[in-house]
């Protein structure tokens, strides 16, 4: 019997929510949320559509009630602030550091073997946060930003070829980052073949740059964060684990000398599975995107190092 709670029931805990039960990738789910109400009306609302979309998956929704969450098998933690226009992730840290460390320690007080799936801003830091303040296994913390850039960057590319979505892969690795995600062009691929061969390099310039800035493109169309394709990524996520699909996901996890990098949480190709981090896979970067990729490192440990100065850890 899997059980996943989301903490935050705002757009993007309600949509992760959403889909897991319309999926039915666990029996129940919980939604947590800190203003009365919200998750509860929520929870409500996803349960009036039972019948029209044929679900069974138990949805509850709790303010403050972490007991509620006893015994999940994963956590989504959306807490925090969302951007507003022209914010970046890092600006969120000094507020949502300490409400992640504080969701964080009351679930494991009910779910002691949960696996935690983060998605509050800035990720990579956050993730590392939940890392560092709990001493949780390094398997057991997966920050969700590939996933998520990986399907943004599947969207572009299938836009500028005109190609079924479906049949398009790419991978993001990097930090989750307007300037420090890293879209590789050199290994995305439509039904098999190299997208290099198919796209001059303007227009596949022109994809990894928008993929870079795909989070603040919707930010500044819709005066807030995006929620649909968030959502969805941390789902996503959650379904490997619940159903140990040993998914290869583009994920932030703890990196032990693994891309050259130590003591970070950041994006690099995993197998997600029943453990939550089964193995990290490796790339063979090319020389450029190894020195993207440690340019992009530097700039996530100037992120960690604010957790430090505001003593969060």
């Amino acid at each position: 019997m899997a059980k996943v709670t989301v903490v935050g029931a705002g757009n993007v805990g309600a949509t992760c929510a959403n889909v897991l039960a319309f999926k039915k990738v666990a029996d129940t789910v919980v939604m947590l949320d800190v203003k009365q109400g919200v998750a509860e009306g929520k929870a409500i609302d996803m349960l009036q559509t039972v019948q029209t979309l044929g679900f069974e998956t138990k949805v509850l929704g709790v303010t403050n009630d972490y007991a509620a969450t006893a015994d999940s098998d994963v956590i989504v933690v959306t807490s925090g602030i969302p951007r507003k226009p022209g914010m970046t992730r890092e600006e969120l840290i000094g507020t949502n550091a300490n409400i992640v460390k504080s969701v964080v320690s009351q679930c494991l007080n009910y779910s002691p073997n949960a696996v935690f799936v983060i998605i509050s801003n800035p990720m990579d830091t956050m993730t590392y946060l939940t890392l560092k303040a709990t001493g949780l296994p390094k398997n057991k913390v997966i920050g969700m930003g590939g996933a998520l850039d990986s399907s943004r960057f599947k969207y572009y590319l299938s836009a500028a070829l005109q190609a079924n979505p479906a049949e398009v892969e790419g991978l993001v690795i990097g930090g989750h980052g307007d300037t420090t995600m890293i879209p590789l062009k050199r290994l995305a691929t439509y039904n098999g073949t190299p997208v290099a061969q198919l796209l001059a390099a303007d227009a596949l310039d022109k994809v990894v740059a928008d993929t870079m800035v795909g989070g603040a493109t919707l930010t500044g169309l819709l005066g807030t964060s995006a929620w649909y394709a968030p959502g969805a990524a941390g789902a996503y996520v959650v379904e490997s684990i619940i159903n140990d699909y040993q998914r290869l996901i583009p994920s932030c996890v703890y990196l032990e000398g693994e891309y050259g990098q130590n003591d970070i949480c950041i994006g690099v190709p995993a197998i997600i599975g029943r453990n939550g981090v089964e193995r990290i896979v490796d790339l063979n970067l090319s020389a450029e995107e190894q020195a993207l990729f440690e340019k992009s490192a530097d700039a996530v440990r100037k992120t960690n190092a604010v957790l430090t100065e505001i003593k969060a850890l």
